[in-house]
């Protein structure tokens, strides 16, 4: 069997318990969409600072969440949405003072590389059309933050009613955005970033921004974990490096 990484070890902490993120330093529990972009941050911040490790947990914003209300281990939350951070800080689980903003991203409609539409007008909602006997994927509205844009930005262009009965719904953004990518549904509702990274779809139409709410990304140290490694990498991400290396995978910053 292969030694797992620091890296390959934090996809499993959601799915096998606390165990293995609690010997870490800093353990980072984020959305699912920033998966390339933390790691890469985290790699040069590793440069840097050799002797500070830093793991994640990459899921839904609200598993994670329910995740750290239930005691799990975690350093700093980076939530898809504002509600999930809010659920956190009305509970009295984060650093209040630490909370922010860290980033902003698009929410896009995605096909399949392959597929002979390029464009398309989300607004007109002819696209609908073509789900025929197939499904439109989405991160799961009930709990996933992509899947909860994705329903507010439909009610808002009359197109959910036409939808909600053809949805695959995928337990987190990154799950929406696969079965696109193995063109098991003709098109997908994901965040910008996600269809930057993925060489198997393509960003065939943009949501209108005043359709839905800005997409953004709220950070925070939790409660019990307000440390100097902690600050330390919160610090860092907030740096202008952090945020470079952020844009460079779509992401929005101030």
């Amino acid at each position: 069997m292969k030694k797992l990484t620091k890296i390959s070890t934090a996809f499993l902490i959601a799915g096998l318990g606390f165990s293995v993120g609690a010997s870490a330093k800093v353990t980072v529990f984020a959305a699912a969409s920033m998966t390339d972009a933390l790691q890469h941050v985290a790699a040069d911040y590793a440069k840097q600072n050799p002797k500070n490790e830093v793991v994640f947990s990459f899921a839904s914003s609200s598993t994670l969440a329910k995740q750290v209300e239930e005691g799990a281990p975690a350093d700093i939350f980076v939530s898809a949405s504002n509600k999930w951070m809010k659920y956190l800080s009305e509970k009295d689980l984060t650093v209040k003072e630490t909370e922010k903003v860290l980033v902003g991203n698009d929410l896009v409609l995605i096909a399949p590389a392959k597929s002979a539409v390029n464009s398309v007008d989300i607004a007109k909602g002819e696209w609908v059309a073509a789900l025929k006997d197939s499904y439109l994927s989405v991160g799961d509205p009930a709990h996933v933050p992509a899947g909860q844009y994705a329903e507010e930005a439909l009610t808002k262009l009359n197109l959910w009613d036409k939808v909600k009965d053809r949805l695959a719904r995928a337990k987190d953004v990154r799950g929406a955005l696969a079965l696109v990518e193995r063109a098991e549904s003709p098109y997908g509702i994901v965040y910008g970033t996600d269809a930057k990274v993925s060489p198997n779809v393509k960003t065939v139409g943009v949501f209108p921004a005043d359709s839905h709410k800005p997409v953004v990304y709220p950070v925070a140290i939790l409660k019990d974990h307000d440390n100097a490694d902690s600050r330390d990498f919160l610090t860092y991400l907030e740096s202008d490096a952090a945020k470079k290396v952020l844009v460079s995978y779509g992401f929005s910053v101030k």
